[in-house]
């Protein structure tokens, strides 16, 4: 059978970004999903093949990739479907490419390091805009201050988001804020810290939330003290402060449920509102000899960019020029993959 890529979760906001800009691109992926006529629909309109499987049937995930050099994974929440995808890729040579941002979900798949080497695999998690803007100013700032020690990292996403963004992000504001210190992952109050990011286009107060660099940035970068920010509205301690009071709340199975059955209403932002946002990452290492380095890039829309991330990855992936191996985006295509994109500015790092 002709070799082919999937996109698995097509029917779902991201995937179908994915879908629609691989045949404006001219490309032809297989598109799947577990719920038939969404699926259908979808390839019909698009004049795509398609298959219809579960996860949860790991027998059938396997039967479903036969034939398929790639899975671009977009049906999340990747803490519940990546394990399962990411089994069957392994046992049929299949490579994975997904765009997950949970820090949990990354460490559990850089975990099966070993296995994708022994099965000639790329597993490749965050793949969109998490993580692949920040990851790869991540490296930048590393090469340009080797021994750094220290790395905050900051992001602006506009232009709102999708009904999978929205329950990830739920999940994780119930489960608190995160950072690396000296290498280990800690739990901390969300806003815990905050400071001043130069963006692009101006300088903005950022506040620390859990975000998949402290599992990427790590083990691209191997910088010990990880954290990870972005403007929230009102101050920082406030956020902290209504986080410890709500991550109860929000952990109850009812609130949690009223939540994803609020969702089932949300779409995600539609295209002009794509088209009018923006999205920016700032970043600073320091050693500890007192020196800094600082970074920052432009981009479109964190959606339109993950489309075009996703799809510049299945053709590096497919060439076979990536090792084997879990990988994050800067370590499979290196730090400039992310200059690459469409629409992308980096600001190359300077070195204080």
């Amino acid at each position: 059978m002709h070799m082919s890529w999937m996109v698995y979760g097509a029917n779902g906001y991201t995937g179908r970004l994915v879908a629609e800009l691989a045949v404006r691109r001219g490309e032809r992926p297989l598109l799947a999903g577990r719920s038939a006529p969404k699926v259908a629909e979808l390839a019909g309109r698009l004049g795509l093949e398609h298959r219809v499987f579960d996860l949860v049937d790991p027998a059938g995930v396997r039967a479903a990739l036969d034939g398929v050099e790639v899975v671009t994974h977009c049906a999340g929440p990747f803490s519940v479907t990546s394990a399962p995808m990411v089994d069957a890729c392994l046992a049929t040579g299949t490579h994975y490419l997904d765009i997950t941002g949970e820090v949990d979900v990354f460490e559990r798949v850089f975990a099966r390091h070993a296995d994708a080497e022994q099965a000639g695999v790329v597993l490749l998690p965050g793949g969109g805009f998490d993580v692949v803007p920040t990851d790869c100013l991540a490296a930048m700032l590393a090469a340009a201050l080797p021994g750094a020690t220290e790395l905050d990292l900051a992001f602006l996403a506009g232009g709102g988001m999708s009904p999978g963004t929205l329950r990830t992000a739920m999940e994780g504001s119930a489960a608190g804020g995160r950072v690396r210190v000296n290498g280990e992952l800690r739990t901390v109050p969300i806003g815990h810290r905050d400071r001043v990011a130069e963006f692009p286009s101006g300088p903005r107060r950022v506040t620390s939330i859990p975000w998949g660099d402290l599992a990427t940035a790590y083990r691209s970068t191997r910088i010990p003290t990880i954290t990870t920010f972005t403007s929230v509205p009102g101050p920082a301690g406030v956020v902290g402060k209504v986080q410890s009071f709500a991550a109860p709340l929000l952990r109850s199975s009812a609130v949690q449920q009223i939540g994803k059955d609020l969702l089932g209403l949300v779409r995600g932002p539609a295209e002009e509102r794509r088209a009018a946002s923006r999205s920016e990452v700032w970043g600073e290492v320091r050693d500890g000899a007192g020196r800094t380095a600082t970074a920052a890039l432009t981009a479109p829309n964190a959606y339109d960019l993950t489309a075009d991330a996703v799809l510049r990855a299945v053709g590096r992936l497919r060439s076979g020029s990536v090792r084997p191996g879990a990988h994050t985006p800067s370590t499979a295509f290196g730090a400039d993959f992310v200059r690459e994109l469409d629409g992308v500015q980096v600001r190359d790092p300077e070195v204080r």
